[in-house]
C-alpha cells in the first residue's frame, strides 16, 4: 500500500486547498424590453418577457 514518506506541511496542504472558497458572480444582460438586468436566457423578472415575447404578465 502507498503510504507517505514524510508529513505534508499546513502551507502545503493549505496551498492546494486556497481556491475551494471562491465563488464566481452570476452573468448578468441587460433586458432588450425594459433594460432591467436578468441572467441570460432566462426570463426577465421585471416585464415577464422571454426572447421578444410576452411569456408571463407581471402584477405591478
Amino acid at each position: 500500500m502507498a503510504v507517505p514518506k514524510r508529513k505534508t506541511s499546513k502551507a502545503r496542504r493549505d496551498k492546494r486547498r486556497n481556491n475551494l472558497w471562491k465563488l464566481a458572480a452570476p452573468t448578468m444582460v441587460k433586458c432588450p424590453n425594459c433594460g432591467a438586468y436578468k441572467r441570460p436566457h432566462r426570463l426577465c423578472a421585471a416585464c415577464g418577457q422571454y426572447a421578444g415575447r410576452q411569456v408571463v404578465e407581471v402584477s405591478e
